[in-house]
């Protein structure tokens, strides 16, 4: 099956990987700051579509930011004002909305380890807050066990079978998936408590 691009989020793990089928030569690189930035590989045709590079993981003090583009700036400045982590995905996801690319392709995202939201389970530990903006819907909620939103075939937030509980584990597994097309994979574990690990998986690794 391929999906597209996804995200999968646990309160204190996560991985965000790139499915592609249109433009395979991309990697995932490191950059100073907790940030992951997507982007053409060196022997990749030169190509003015905006959807192709981006930063794809930002690290704050109060969560990790995964996504598929554009959106995961603005995302995480809004969490580092402190604006609620629900609040900061579905304003930055309605504002910016769908791409508009030949496949009105969905936006999705998640933020891992901030401090729980819910009334419920505040003070519990952690929490994972996951999202898409769709032509048809603004999906936007709180979950405390894995769970996946992709571009295609899983555009609504489902539960997903994530074994990894690091960041290494994360990214290797959601590589290794069985949707079509990986590229590249990145993962994130811990919370703004104990600090974050980051860890990349590239087609060449």
């Amino acid at each position: 099956m391929y999906v597209g691009r996804f995200v999968v989020v646990a309160p204190d793990v996560g991985a965000y990987r790139v499915s592609s089928r249109s433009f395979p030569n991309r990697k995932a690189t490191g950059r100073e700051a907790g940030t992951v930035t997507v982007g053409p590989t060196a022997d990749a045709p030169e190509s003015d579509n905006p959807y192709i590079a981006y930063n794809c993981l930002q690290l704050t003090d109060r969560g990790a930011v995964l996504g598929n583009g554009s959106h995961v700036d603005p995302v995480a400045e809004k969490l580092a004002l402190g604006y609620p982590a629900r609040d900061a995905l579905a304003e930055v996801l309605l504002a910016l909305d769908f791409e508009k690319d030949d496949y009105d392709t969905p936006r999705v995202a998640g933020i891992v380890g901030v401090p729980g939201e819910d009334p419920s389970t505040r003070g519990d530990g952690p929490s994972a807050v996951i999202g898409t903006v769709r032509r048809d819907a603004l999906l936007v909620e709180e979950v405390t066990e894995p769970t996946l939103v992709a571009t295609y075939e899983r555009d609504s937030p489902g539960a997903f079978d994530l074994a990894a509980t690091d960041a290494p584990g994360a990214a290797r597994e959601v590589y290794d998936h069985e949707f079509e097309h990986a590229v590249c994979a990145v993962g994130v574990s811990g919370s703004t408590a104990d600090g974050f690990e980051t860890a990349i998986v590239n087609g060449d690794d």
